[in-house]
């Protein structure tokens, strides 16, 4: 029943609301600052798998249509991301500025703010996708610090259909190959999750750039903090 759902379980949102729970959270995910918990990584890679028939049938649910989510996820993913662009655009700091909430915790914000500033407004879009947390509360940043919407349009999108395709892909693939990969779903997911973090630790390692060194190795300048893009 929909009552009973576990929004943190992928099995019980899928076999609740189907396709367009999935698609559903992968938008609040993106781009509603609440939506951060939400089991984005989790919920793709299960989805890939049950998007094979044995999988699916073992598990007592129709199999997920595997074009609708190729499809289907990447414009979530982008259409949230515009979404939480535009509320940091519209409010700024104080979209953030909530000291007592158990929620918006600092951290989250300075830690999407450490992305930002260290990989360059460009490459900070893109890799965000892969750290869980970090994408929720970069697309509100990049609005805050005047990434202007066109320019984020473009590596929101190249990063949402990077993410969501290739976290989709590989359940599927292991769906077709591994038989009773669904009643391992949880370690699938943290191979998922290592995978996809891959691009950020490869940057870390990488070391940070000289001074005054955007993310595509232009020098910028940036007044109080803020990027003007």
């Amino acid at each position: 029943m929909a009552l009973a759902v576990n929004l943190l379980d992928p099995h019980s949102l899928i076999a609740t609301f189907g396709l367009v729970g999935i698609l559903a959270v992968i938008f609040a995910e993106t781009g509603l600052l609440i939506g951060f918990f939400l089991p984005g990584d989790t919920l793709l890679v299960t989805a890939g798998v049950f998007s094979t028939t044995s999988a699916a049938t073992a598990n007592h649910i129709s199999p997920l249509p595997l074009p609708a989510l190729l499809i289907g996820a990447p414009l979530c993913a982008i259409a949230g991301a515009q979404v939480g662009h535009f509320l940091g655009a519209k409010y700024g700091r104080k979209l953030f500025d909530r000291p007592d909430s158990r929620l918006f915790r600092q951290d989250h914000v300075e830690k999407a703010e450490h992305y930002f500033n260290k990989f360059g407004p460009a490459k900070a879009v893109v890799l965000a996708r892969f750290a869980p947390v970090v994408r929720t509360f970069l697309n509100p940043l990049a609005g805050m610090l005047e990434m202007s919407a066109s320019r984020f349009f473009v590596f929101n999108t190249i990063g949402a259909v990077l993410w969501t395709e290739t976290i989709i892909l590989l359940g599927r693939f292991l769906g077709d190959r591994v038989k009773g990969i669904d009643k391992y779903i949880l370690p699938v997911v943290a191979v998922a999750v290592l995978i996809s973090v891959i691009p950020v630790i490869r940057e870390i390692i990488r070391g940070p750039k000289k001074p005054g060194q955007g993310g595509d190795g232009r020098k910028t300048a940036m007044p109080s903090g803020r990027h003007r893009r």
